[in-house]
Formats: structure tokens, C-alpha cells, sequence
């Protein structure tokens, strides 16, 4: 698991209620990123991205815009080993 690295993100601004997670997991999947993201209840969205470093790094990048209804006003990441996830699911 060397060529892989895990982001930690948490995601502020309009981004509950605007298809962010299904759209979080679907962008995911199609770049072959593992992991999940979840609602928190001050109104953000966390997520962890785990996968080869571009792919996480797209991800990371992805979520400054997000779904077309959010409105994002903050992204902060956290870098750090992979703790092996598999596949990438919506936790509620």
C-alpha cells in the first residue's frame, strides 16, 4: 500500500441537502478512490479518500466545487496513512 495516501476532509458552505454525498461517492468510484463520506451535524460534510495519490488528489480538488447545487466555501484536509479502505460507500 506504499503508492497509496488517505485525505481527511471536512467541507463547509451549502453542502447538505444538494446531492453532495451521492455525488462525493459516484465521483469516488469512478476515479477508483476508496472510503466514505457522512453529514455532520454543524452542516458540514467530512469524507476520507484513500487511493493512489493523483486519483485522492482529484478528489480533494473535486470537492472545492462538489455537486452543481452545493456552494462551497471552505475545504480542509488532513494527510495520512492509508488505513485500508475498501470501496466507497455513503455513511448515514
Amino acid at each position: 500500500m506504499t503508492d497509496r495516501t488517505r485525505a481527511h476532509v471536512y467541507v463547509s458552505g451549502t453542502v447538505q441537502g444538494v446531492y453532495y454525498r451521492a455525488n462525493t461517492r459516484d465521483a469516488a468510484t469512478e476515479r477508483d478512490v476508496d472510503g466514505w463520506v457522512q453529514n455532520l451535524a454543524d452542516g458540514r460534510v467530512e469524507a476520507v479518500f484513500e487511493g493512489p495519490e493523483d486519483a485522492v488528489e482529484e478528489m480533494v480538488e473535486w470537492c472545492h466545487t462538489g455537486s452543481p447545487a452545493a456552494d462551497v466555501s471552505d475545504v480542509a484536509v488532513e494527510y495520512d496513512d492509508p488505513e485500508g479502505e475498501d470501496g466507497f460507500r455513503i455513511r448515514r
